[in-house]
C-alpha cells in the first residue's frame, strides 16, 4: 500500500498545531490546535505540532484500558 502526499506531509510534520485531549476515560487523542475541543474532552498540552503530541502520548498514556476497566481491577 503507497502513501498518499498527505499521509506523508503528517508523518515528517507539516508544521500544523495540535493539542493532546484526554477523556473522562484518561483516553488520549490529537486534536487540531486550531479547532474548539468537544465537550468531554480536555487539553493536556499547549499547541504544538504532531510529533510533539505524539511524543507527549507514548510517554504518558502508559495502559490503553479505559479508566473504567482498570479501576475494576480483580
Amino acid at each position: 500500500m503507497s502513501q498518499t502526499t498527505t499521509e506523508h506531509t503528517d508523518d515528517a510534520g507539516d508544521g500544523a498545531l495540535h493539542v493532546v485531549v484526554t477523556n473522562h476515560e484518561e483516553q488520549y487523542s490529537l486534536w487540531p490546535a486550531y479547532r474548539e475541543i468537544p465537550p468531554g474532552w480536555q487539553a493536556r498540552t499547549p499547541p504544538t505540532d504532531r510529533r510533539g503530541c505524539l511524543e507527549y502520548i507514548r510517554e504518558h498514556w502508559v495502559d490503553m484500558r479505559p479508566l473504567s476497566l482498570r479501576e475494576r481491577r480483580p
